[in-house]
């Protein structure tokens, strides 16, 4: 028995330690929850209580924020959608802080390209933020007819759990507002076709597609 509670001590001490080293908002959360339950359980079953006491308020503190960013991650009153210039000096600061990143996940995207125009036409970006804080660009070049090409659909890490980017998809008239009536992606092995059919991709041909909400 002593050797079990022992076993359920270092689990919950170890994954509170490694929760803090996660970058996802989510991720860090939920292993802070279980790392918190395990080591009031095993706290409690000692009688240190200061420290049961303490673990057992980051648990509530962990099911509060949980709970929040749950309620929060499909709402349109927390993610905005911010049409920016191509050439806008905070979007080039944020790509190209983030450059390493994007490149992982977008390689077909040429951050320094010129500011206003990508191949095939001019270049509509959108920035999705939360409150005061850019979490995620789509860049989308008009290919004419209405048609737009996703270039880029990029999140920072620490919301890459949730699906900011379905604001501009969704939830925004921003699109209908640059012109475009249809969406287009080219198949990449880099894409998560999940997250496409979630935001309302289907497959039309040899690409991904969808209208353009009225």
């Amino acid at each position: 028995m002593q050797t079990v509670l022992e076993v359920i001590g270092w689990a919950g001490s170890l994954l509170v330690v490694a929760s803090l080293m996660q970058a996802r908002v989510l991720r860090f959360r939920w292993m802070n929850l279980v790392g918190a339950v395990l080591a009031t359980g095993y706290n409690a079953a000692i009688g240190v209580w200061q420290f049961a006491f303490m673990n057992l308020a980051i648990t509530v503190i962990d099911i509060y924020w949980l709970t929040r960013l749950y309620r929060e991650r499909h709402d349109a009153e927390v993610y905005q959608v911010l049409p920016v210039d191509a050439a806008n000096a905070f979007l080039r600061h944020l790509l190209d802080v983030h450059r390493d990143d994007i490149a992982a996940h977008a390689p077909w995207f040429d951050v320094a390209a010129d500011a206003g125009t990508a191949a095939g036409g001019s270049r509509h970006t959108f920035l999705v933020v939360r409150g005061d804080e850019a979490v995620g660009v789509v860049a989308v070049t008009d290919a004419g007819g209405g048609v737009g090409r996703v270039e880029l659909d990029w999140v920072k890490e620490r919301f890459r759990d949730f699906t900011p980017g379905e604001f501009v998809y969704r939830e925004s008239d921003v699109l209908r507002s640059a012109g475009f009536d249809r969406l287009e992606i080219a198949p990449r092995e880099e894409l998560d076709e999940e997250y496409l059919r979630r935001v309302g991709f289907t497959m039309h041909g040899d690409r991904w597609a969808r209208p353009v909400a009225a």
